[in-house]
C-alpha cells in the first residue's frame, strides 16, 4: 500500500488512495483501484499503464444493472416509459459527478496528465463520471456483484429515492413535448448559444413554440442549457392551462423558482 500512495503524492494532488479504498467500504486491490483512477491522459505522458476505459465500460453495465433492478423491484406500479426516464436521470453524467464528487471527493485521486490538470480536469464531470464507473468495474471484478451491488446501493440509493420525487423534472425536454402535443401547440425549436473559451464554456437556450418565444436557461453543456429552457417553458404554459383560461395569457415565462437537483 505504501508504494501505491507514494506514487500519488508525487504525481498527483496528494491524496493517499487508502483514504479511498475506506471510502468505499470495499476490499478492492490497491493495484485495481490504482487502473480504475489512471485516465488516458495520464498514461499518454507516462509510459503507457493500463488506463480505465476498460474497467469503466464494465462499470457503466454493471451500474446500469443494479439501478434497474432496483426501480423494477422498488417501483412495481410504474410503466416501462417512466422507469426508462427514472433510470436515465440516475446514471446520466452529471448525476454520476455529483456523487463522484460529493461523496468521494474523487477528483482528488484520479491520475492526470499535466494537459487535464491544467484545464480542470479534476472538476470535468466526464472525467469524474467516467472514473467512478471504473471503480464499480474494478469493485465487480476484485469482489463480485454482491460487493459492488452493494457499493451503487451506499452511493445511489438517495439519487434514485430524489429522481423519483421530482416528476416532469426528470426530462424537462420530454415533459414539454408532451405537453406541447396534448394542447396542441407544436413542437418545441431551441436554438442556442454558445461562449467563453474551448475549456469554459458556456451556453444559453432558447426554446420557442408556434413561433413564440416561452422560456430560456443557461448551462456549462448544451443539454443543461437545453433542459433549463424546456422546464422554464414548461412550467409557464402548465400555469397557463390551469388559470381561468387554459392556453391563453401573457404570463411571465420562468417567474417560479426552479428546484434544487
Amino acid at each position: 500500500m505504501g508504494v501505491v500512495s507514494q506514487a500519488w503524492d508525487g504525481d498527483n494532488a496528494g491524496r493517499d488512495p487508502a483514504e479511498l479504498r475506506h471510502a468505499l467500504g470495499a476490499p478492492i486491490m490497491p493495484k485495481s483501484l490504482e487502473r480504475a483512477l489512471t485516465h488516458r491522459s495520464y498514461a499518454y505522458e507516462n509510459s503507457n499503464p493500463p488506463t480505465n476505459e476498460r474497467l469503466e465500460f464494465l462499470g457503466d453495465s454493471v451500474l446500469g444493472l443494479v439501478v434497474t433492478d432496483t426501480l423494477f423491484r422498488g417501483y412495481p406500479n410504474l410503466p416501462e416509459g417512466q422507469l426508462a426516464k427514472l433510470r436515465a436521470a440516475v446514471v446520466q453524467m452529471s448525476a454520476l459527478a455529483e456523487v463522484a464528487a460529493r461523496e468521494l471527493s474523487l477528483g482528488s485521486y484520479i491520475k492526470l496528465g499535466r494537459g487535464e490538470e491544467v484545464t480542470g480536469g479534476r472538476k470535468k464531470p466526464s472525467i469524474l463520471a467516467d472514473t467512478l464507473e471504473a471503480i464499480i468495474g474494478a469493485v465487480y471484478i476484485d469482489c463480485g456483484l454482491t460487493e459492488a451491488s452493494a457499493l451503487v446501493h451506499r452511493l445511489f440509493d438517495p439519487v434514485i429515492a430524489n429522481a423519483a420525487e421530482l416528476g416532469a423534472g426528470l426530462d424537462w425536454k420530454t415533459s414539454l413535448q408532451e405537453l406541447t402535443a396534448a394542447h396542441m401547440l407544436g413542437v418545441p425549436d431551441y436554438q442556442v448559444e454558445e461562449s467563453g473559451p474551448d475549456h469554459q464554456k458556456s451556453f444559453r437556450a432558447v426554446v420557442r413554440i408556434a413561433g413564440r418565444e416561452r422560456g430560456s436557461g443557461e448551462g456549462r453543456t448544451k443539454k443543461a442549457a437545453e433542459q433549463h429552457a424546456a422546464e422554464t417553458a414548461w412550467k409557464a404554459i402548465s400555469a397557463e392551462s390551469s388559470g381561468p383560461r387554459p392556453g391563453g395569457g401573457d404570463q411571465a415565462d420562468g417567474d417560479e423558482e426552479a428546484p434544487g437537483r
